[in-house]
């Protein structure tokens, strides 16, 4: 055989081909869990393989043996590393994950790695040569119990990757799918590389080179993940669920089942010399047909062939309306209905851009409810304006159907083509787009594009579109009104704890009070007098205070609102705070209009507003207050460098009561100012990121409310 394409060259150059991988991944990607864990893997990896070339080279059979007491520590601890890089891969929920799992995958990172080191010497019962090998290693019961642990765990691996795929569609899909299929192939090769070490209680020298090429296989396909993503930003909500509906699991038991027969019936019969080759080609039959069911276009393929063939119409009506059905029928949240819906829609027209904006109740803004091809940073930019809002909308008022965006030069549908960027341009796929209508208005659009081969829409597509956006509002109408019916039904409970609150702390300041009347007794004892008196005044400072702003929420607002400068409260307000954390605030203010305010009310805003960005905002951070007029509104922020806060808790928490992220916080604050500013006829609106600060404005109207 060549020099270079020698078992020990192929080892030499898959772990060559690794280090370059690992470096240029911790290069590019950002510093999350996911990151580390899969430079680390690559590490690994890299050393795994060195290792075997270096055991392949070796001059003695006690130098291959000392190697590959260090090769299988090296192994032991790869499944626990990746098999964490499986549960963070692409995730969203990722930290759910590592909690649901939290006694597997520290298990499998500790417990081959302890058994390794601490039985090293007896990994291995026996070491010989044999015709057809230049050495073979008996397994001892460290080394078999240490297999029987990575079997399993490059099980799970496997299925965690299967898991995220399956829960990504479109071009979310797309993005991840080099990384799985790149770290799916390695683990299919130690799948059966393990099961073959298990089943024969052995490991031998020829082993090395299939996995050696399944490694440098593999990098090169994650090495086209890495030129095509420079950051893991995708969006995926993998289900829970751990085994159901899992196609890793099926076939790794169809492989371990026919691998474990197939020895018994070679033994039986007195050998098979090709027996682990056809074990190999049986696991790599078993993953080649898994994947070709995965595939959009093979599915697709099956799926005209069956309606050529067979005479039937292009969907079955009755199974998608029974698919919707149930997949929407769970869904509790504006939020989770429409991810449910754009996965559905998705693999319903075979497209991988589905997307979903809901309008607010103004109907002045869209935002993204769901998609499987923008990610957060991307529907940042094609965010819509409110003219284009206007002119989408009065198209579908008055035409009620979907639509082809790519024809016409209209403003509405240039308007569309802008919010729903085509992503493989090449294919000239068409983009689809219908409305949600309720009772004459638009309360959203739904937005499909990038159809697998390009397909178009026939009619009856346009048909199935329309019925899935009709089924769609009325979900999400019920939804939006279950939603404010529990919201209510928060409200009074709130309002109920509030007075609970007023009754039994009024108590308590009574108490003080009386104990405060009876403080000259003791007022000859200074320590006393200077305790008592510090401890209690603070204490009933905090607690009328606590009472006034628990009360305030008992009943609607009172507003008296007179002509007044926003500027001037705003000023008001920065006389009397004290910034003890020595935060910067820096200000430009601009003339503004007279507006319809009531200043002690808004004083309450300001102050709370201040006070959470100066808590944010570290000691080297900035506080940048703004104020400025529109031909309507009079607007006042307050924009931090502080920790900021994420979309989902922006949505769900903030201005909920009794919701917060502050050790000592009550979550009244934000629902309270939220309540005086809408009192005013004005809105607050908030623009935050996880440690890239927040900024919040106050908008005002100065015609009143």
């Amino acid at each position: 055989m060549s020099t270079l394409l020698s078992p020990a060259s192929l080892c030499f150059a898959s772990a060559a081909a690794t280090i370059v991988v690992a470096i240029f991944g911790s290069l590019r990607l950002r510093r999350g869990t996911a990151d580390w864990t899969l430079v680390l893997g690559l590490c690994l990896f890299a050393a795994d393989r060195i290792l075997a070339a270096f055991s392949l080279q070796a001059a003695t059979l006690g130098d291959v043996e000392a190697i590959q007491q260090w090769r299988v520590i090296v192994l032991s601890a790869l499944p626990g590393v990746w098999l964490v890089f499986s549960l963070t891969f692409a995730r969203v929920n990722a930290a759910n994950f590592l909690r649901r799992w939290k006694f597997i995958w520290p298990a499998a990172l500790v417990v081959p790695l302890v058994l390794a080191i601490a039985f090293r010497q007896d990994l291995f019962s026996a070491l010989y040569a044999s015709r057809s090998e230049p050495w073979i290693l008996r397994l001892g019961w460290p080394a078999t119990v240490v297999y029987c642990i990575l079997l399993p765990v490059s099980v799970l691996v496997l299925m965690n990757l299967e898991r995220t795929y399956r829960a990504s569609v479109g071009t979310l899909r797309w993005r991840i799918k080099f990384m799985l299929l790149g770290v799916g192939v390695v683990f299919v090769t130690e799948v059966y590389s393990t099961s073959q070490a298990v089943l024969y209680r052995s490991i031998t020298a020829s082993m090395e080179s299939t996995t050696a090429i399944a490694v440098l296989l593999a990098m090169v396909i994650v090495g086209r993940y890495l030129l095509r993503n420079s950051q893991f930003d995708t969006e995926v909500y993998p289900s829970q669920s751990v085994l159901e509906g899992s196609v890793i699991v099926v076939l790794a038991a169809i492989y371990l089942l026919g691998v474990g027969v197939l020895a018994k019936l070679v033994t039986y019969f007195g050998g098979d010399a090709a027996f682990e080759l056809k074990a190999f080609v049986l696991l790599m039959s078993l993953v080649l047909l898994g994947v070709l069911f995965q595939s959009d276009r093979v599915r697709l393929y099956l799926r005209r062939m069956v309606s050529r063939h067979f005479q039937r119409p292009i969907y079955d009506y009755q199974a998608i309306w029974r698919k919707f059905s149930e997949g929407t029928a769970s869904a509790v949240d504006p939020t989770d209905l429409c991810r449910a819906v754009v996965n559905l829609t998705a693999e319903v027209f075979e497209a991988l851009s589905v997307t979903i904006w809901i309008a607010n109740d103004s109907r002045d803004t869209l935002t993204v409810a769901a998609s499987t091809s923008l990610s957060t940073e991307k529907a940042s930019v094609c965010t819509p304006t409110e003219a284009e809002i206007r002119a989408v909308f009065a198209h579908f008022e008055a035409n009620p159907h979907p639509v082809d965006i790519e024809t016409g030069d209209a403003p509405w549908a240039v308007a569309l083509r802008r919010w729903h960027p085509i992503e493989f341009p090449e294919r000239g796929s068409h983009r689809m787009c219908a409305p949600f209508v309720r009772q004459g208005r638009i309360g959203g659009i739904l937005m499909i594009g990038d159809r697998v081969s390009g397909v178009e829409f026939p009619d009856q597509d346009m048909d199935m579109l329309k019925c899935v956006t009709d089924h769609v509002t009325t979900r999400l109408m019920n939804v939006q009104l279950a939603q404010r019916l529990v919201q209510a039904k928060e409200l009074a409970a709130f309002q109920a704890m509030a007075t609970f609150f007023v009754h039994d702390l009024k108590n308590a300041a009574s108490t003080l009070n009386l104990m405060l009347q009876n403080l000259p007794v003791h007022f000859n004892d200074p320590a006393f007098r200077e305790d008592a008196l510090r401890g209690m005044g603070k204490t009933v400072e905090h607690m009328n205070r606590l009472i006034g702003r628990l009360g305030q929420l008992r009943h609607d607002l009172n507003l008296r609102l007179t002509p007044g400068d926003l500027n001037t409260v705003v000023e008001g307000v920065l006389r009397g705070l004290q910034n003890a954390t020595g935060v910067r605030i820096s200000r430009e203010f601009a003339p503004l209009p007279a507006a319809a305010i009531d200043p002690e009310q808004l004083q309450k805003v300001i102050t709370n507003l201040l006070l959470n960005a100066i808590e944010a905002t570290p000691p080297q951070g900035e506080i940048r207050l703004a104020t400025r007029a529109t031909a309507t509104e009079v607007v006042f922020s307050v924009a931090d460098t502080g920790c900021g806060m994420s979309a989902e808790f922006i949505q769900r928490s903030l201005f909920r009561p009794f919701q917060t992220t502050k050790k000592t916080g009550m979550g009244i604050g934000m629902f309270q100012s939220k309540m005086i500013v809408e009192a005013h006829g004005g809105r607050l609106t908030v623009t935050s990121a996880p440690n890239q600060g927040t900024t919040f404005q106050v908008h005002l109207p100065t015609h009143g409310k």
